[in-house]
């Protein structure tokens, strides 16, 4: 299904939010503030214009785009500073969707990128139309120009949206008023209205196909979309739920003053919708969200925190154990113990945790060949804990590396 986007351009020099044109920092120049404002805002991609004349100025930029691609969950088309292959390689590295060519400088780069990163993976800029053999190379032309038809056209101008939208290759509109207070899930309810498609939130089931409480309202079980943490529950009538909808962020009917309650109106703790469900009985929803700040009014980051009954029990919940260790890793490296084996290998440096990866890595080789399982399982432990060795040393956090395994 292709939709028509709305894509909010960041322009970066030295790992700050510019204007441009000036180079001037904007605001706090923080980028990653500025894209997730944008992501909760409803943009739908984000186009990043890496403005760097230097090899610093370019590695703060790459920096910044990773930090960007590890906190917001849509994706990034980055470009701006290409002179070899490896500038494309680590635009695509920060996790972005696409990275784009110049066709004024990198046309003798295009055909290389495109063959080892695949042609989805690259877009060009350009203001001229392309001919036939640099069409395949390519999924998306990046222009100032709103009247080219070779292939998707993402259009950088202020031109009428709703005229753009309607061209028959246009893949999103990237315009100088996606400021961040621009309300694109308000402009694409517009877009809609005059049958543009475009990704807004619909629900597959009416608010009176749900089955209500004695009230007539309907329970929300709130969770954390990343950690499945309980933060809260709340209630919901028909306008709370078609608001939600509306808007993407969580809006309920508080029983206590009678009138819908936007969570996080009054003190800046929205949360943003990511799935809505209802269960078997269709008389609860379980609502994932982005939470801003905390969800209690307390300042808990759950509402249930009143600890009734307790019983010891193993979490081996995977990711849980992971973080565990991983943390235990961080504080050996931050607050070191002595006589601790973590510690003797950050002592040692990079060579001895590189060193004990591979040994470890034969290990697993040889425990494969054997037929008892066992064995492997705990060379793989070995394996594993002097890898989280090696991430703490380099600063790599287990986030960034499911991110990247789940963009693959």
């Amino acid at each position: 299904m292709k939709y028509f986007n709305l894509i909010p351009s960041i322009y970066l020099y030295n790992g700050r939010v510019v204007n441009k044109d000036s180079k001037d920092i904007i605001g706090d120049g923080n980028p990653v503030t500025l894209a997730s404002i944008y992501d909760n805002n409803g943009a739908d991609e984000l186009l990043i214009f890496d403005l760097s004349s230097t090899d610093s100025e370019h590695e703060a930029n790459i920096s910044a785009m990773i930090h960007i691609a590890d906190t917001v969950d849509i994706p990034m088309i980055v470009g701006g500073n290409v002179h070899r292959l490896e500038d494309v390689k680590k635009y695509i590295y920060t996790g972005a969707k696409k990275a784009m060519l110049s066709a004024e400088n990198n046309m003798d780069l295009l055909e290389e990128a495109s063959a080892r990163f695949g042609s989805e993976n690259i877009a060009l800029y350009t203001n001229e139309n392309i001919d036939c053999s640099v069409k395949e190379k390519i999924s998306l032309v990046i222009s100032d120009r709103k009247d080219l038809s070779d292939v998707d056209i993402l259009y950088i101008g202020e031109n009428n949206i709703k005229e753009f939208a309607n061209q028959e290759k246009a893949y999103g509109i990237s315009s100088e008023i996606f400021d961040e207070t621009f309300d694109f899930m308000r402009c694409k309810s517009e877009l809609k209205a005059e049958n543009i498609l475009v990704n807004v939130f619909e629900s597959t089931m009416k608010f009176s196909e749900f089955k209500k409480n004695g009230d007539g309202l309907l329970p929300v079980i709130v969770q954390d979309y990343k950690t499945d943490k309980v933060l809260m529950l709340a209630y919901m009538n028909e306008d709370a739920f078609n608001k939600t909808i509306e808007t993407g962020k969580m809006t309920y009917f508080s029983r206590s003053r009678n009138e819908l309650w936007l969570k996080g109106e009054t003190s800046g703790h929205y949360q943003y919708v990511k799935e809505l469900y209802m269960d078997c009985d269709v008389d609860t929803m379980l609502a994932k969200v982005r939470q801003i700040g905390v969800p209690c009014h307390t300042g808990a980051d759950t509402c249930f925190f009143r600890e009734l009954v307790k019983k010891e029990y193993d979490n081996t919940n995977p990711m849980k154990v992971f973080e565990d260790v991983f943390n235990v890793i961080l504080d050996r490296k931050e607050h070191p113990k002595e006589g601790s084996y973590t510690n003797y290998l950050f002592d040692k440096g990079i060579d001895k945790i590189l060193k004990k990866i591979g040994e470890e890595a034969t290990e697993i080789v040889i425990a494969a060949k054997n037929p008892d399982s066992q064995e492997i399982k705990y060379e793989i432990s070995d394996f594993l804990y002097h890898v989280m060795v090696l991430m703490a040393e380099k600063g790599v956090s287990w986030k960034e590396i499911t991110k990247e395994l789940s963009r693959r």
